[in-house]
């Protein structure tokens, strides 16, 4: 591979692209709320939130000292992050508080992204994560599950228009931030009906001795405001 044709990879990955107009954001927003707000299409498309969800448990858990035994993903968009390490202390706290506020950070990391323009840095970002994350997978579903993830952001890179890119990238990220508020209000709604008896949050308290609606208050702080905060940045407020 000659020099030019590095500098060139180079430029497109780590180079800036324009920014969509106002109404494709808006746009994007209306399609990403489209798949997580009725019941049927959030049964499906809630299996990439536990993906951001399991790969926060397994980056902080790796980040902290763990090591991580792998990851499983099922079909009823449950999952399952297995670490060794010392079973108390920051590291495993951290592990344990990473997952349900994941998709929203990682929401927030992409507004940021796409604000300064960086839409195609984005989306390879996206794919080496994915990539990274298929290796600590355990099962087949959760193989298939990251292969076709991981495989419509490599089409989607190569294959489309700058405008479909940056379409597809936005409805990803909103996708993240919004889908990210979610989770906790459902997790509220089965420890009410006395369900999620081992959920982070009760694993939390376990181990800090601060009460799991503590824990559940805090997901909700995070993830909403990551929503308001990415949602400025996206809309160029």
């Amino acid at each position: 591979m000659d020099t030019d044709h590095l500098t060139d990879i180079w430029s497109r990955v780590f180079g800036t692209q324009p920014a969509p107009s106002l109404w494709l954001v808006i746009i994007t927003a209306v399609l990403a709320l489209g798949a997580i707000v009725p019941h049927t299409a959030w049964r499906l498309s809630r299996n990439a939130v536990t993906i951001a969800h399991e790969g926060g448990h397994g980056l902080i858990a790796l980040l902290t000292g763990r090591r991580l035994d792998g990851i499983r993903l099922h079909s009823d968009t449950s999952g399952l992050t297995v670490s060794r390490g010392k079973p108390t202390g920051l590291g495993m706290v951290l592990t344990a508080a990473a997952g349900y506020i994941a998709p929203s950070l990682l929401g927030l990391a992409g507004a940021a992204l796409l604000a300064a323009g960086h839409i195609t840095a984005l989306l390879w970002g996206a794919t080496a994560l994915l990539l990274a994350m298929l290796i600590m997978i355990r099962n087949a579903y959760g193989v298939l599950t990251v292969v076709l993830t991981g495989a419509a952001f490599v089409l989607v890179s190569w294959l489309t228009t700058p405008e479909v890119q940056a379409a597809f990238a936005y409805v990803v990220v909103w996708f993240l931030l919004l889908g990210g508020v979610r989770p906790p209000f459902e997790l509220m709604g089965k420890r009410r009906r006395g369900g999620a008896a081992d959920s982070d949050p009760d694993q939390l308290a376990r181990l800090t001795h601060v009460p799991a609606a503590v824990w559940l208050g805090l997901f909700h702080v995070v993830t909403l405001c990551s929503l308001i905060g990415g949602g400025r940045w996206l809309l160029g407020l």
